[in-house]
């Protein structure tokens, strides 16, 4: 039994391809049942002398390693044996060359996903880096021209100014405007000295009225408290209290002149001043590119020379425009404002005129008369607020 068992184990067939292939091998369960047969039987080696026989017979029988397989049976040729360890190695190939499980597929189809998307947001953050850098460079391009501009225009004026003032350059000079202009500032300071002589005469005067109004309070106090001088403080009372509301109104009609000449000189003349300097200026760069021009005029003719030239003569030409358009804007501005200043003033030193003259008058019907020609309204009876000029 032994013997047909390691006869069966030593030429097991196996279907062999014409191309000498193994095909699909199914598992080669004889040799399993081969190799557990052994170990039972070493299990039981010294039990008996069969046994140790046996053993004997596997140790000296051929080796299951080397064994061969034959194709066409046994005592077949020799073409169609092949060696077990040669099918051992086309099964270990079989194993190493199918098919990856799940699994490690999904981890490939991520990885290659990851790349992927690695891969693009790197071009595209380089890409918006790119845009960045194209946008910041030609901000500071934009503002590197802007200063060379700035500091070449500035150091044309200023060039301009010291000859001036040396009395080696010339300037443009248009004496009836530049008359207007000093009459315009002298004017305004004159305008200035008013308005702050009629700041505090209003202080004053406020001051008074407020006194006026406690000492008529006071008054009327003593009149109930002294019987025998009823009469007396009362008349007084009545007096101050009347000379208070008189104030009072004539303190709206000062206020409201005070306010008028305060817009005619810190906003009208002011504006109108504003546009002055911005002539002024435009003079001063006009007369720079002109003398840089006649400067380049007198110098040689060559090529470069010549676009210098040209270039200047934009520039001069520039200038020019504007200071003519700011010499117009002057003119007409000036115009304007002497128009309103003598309307304004016209009406403001008629409303302070009758005021006064009603006042010291003792005519309180006047007074009021001359609120209403000039549509001034005066505060609510008792109002404690301060009035404008001490917000002021």
């Amino acid at each position: 039994m032994t013997d047909s068992i390691m006869s069966k184990a030593a030429t097991m067939e196996i279907p062999i391809n014409s191309n000498g292939d193994t095909g699909t091998l199914p598992e080669d369960d004889s040799l399993e049942q081969a190799a557990q047969l052994q170990w039972s039987l070493d299990e039981k080696v010294g039990s008996s002398r069969g046994t140790r026989d046996l053993q004997q017979v596997m140790v000296s029988g051929p080796n299951l390693n080397e064994t061969s397989i034959v194709s066409g049976g046994y005592g077949g040729t020799a073409e169609g044996i092949i060696p077990t360890s040669s099918i051992k190695d086309l099964r270990a190939k079989a194993r190493r060359s199918s098919v990856p499980p799940s699994s490690s597929i999904l981890c490939r189809i991520a990885s290659q996903s990851n790349e992927h998307q690695g891969s693009n947001m790197h071009h595209s953050s380089s890409s918006s880096s790119m845009v960045a850098d194209d946008a910041t460079r030609g901000v500071a391009v934009e503002k590197l021209e802007t200063m060379k501009k700035w500091g070449l225009n500035t150091y044309k004026c200023t060039k301009q100014m010291i000859s001036e003032r040396f009395g080696r350059g010339s300037r443009t000079v248009d004496l009836e405007l530049e008359a207007q202009i000093e009459v315009l500032r002298d004017t305004k300071k004159k305008y200035e000295n008013v308005l702050r002589l009629a700041r505090a005469l209003t202080n004053h005067f406020y001051n008074m009225v407020q006194t006026q109004h406690a000492l008529g309070d006071t008054f009327a106090d003593l009149s109930q408290k002294s019987p025998e001088l009823r009469d007396e403080f009362g008349y007084n009372a009545e007096t101050q209290k009347l000379l208070c509301k008189n104030g009072e109104t004539l303190l709206g009609a000062v206020n409201f002149f005070v306010s008028s000449i305060n817009t005619l000189v810190n906003k009208t003349m002011d504006d109108t001043l504003m546009t002055i300097k911005m002539y002024e200026n435009a003079r001063l760069e006009f007369d720079a590119y002109r003398s840089d021009l006649e400067e380049l005029s007198l110098g040689p003719r060559d090529a470069v020379a010549m676009a210098r030239i040209d270039a200047a003569q934009e520039q001069y030409q520039v200038q020019k425009d504007k200071y003519e358009h700011l010499r117009s804007d002057v003119i007409i501005k000036l115009k304007f404002l002497e128009e309103n200043k003598v309307k304004v003033m016209h009406k403001q030193l008629l409303l302070f005129h009758n005021a006064i003259s009603a006042y010291f008058a003792g005519n309180q019907q006047q007074l009021e008369q001359t609120l209403k020609q000039f549509n001034i309204k005066l505060r609510p009876p008792g109002a404690d607020k301060p009035s404008w000029l001490e917000e002021q």
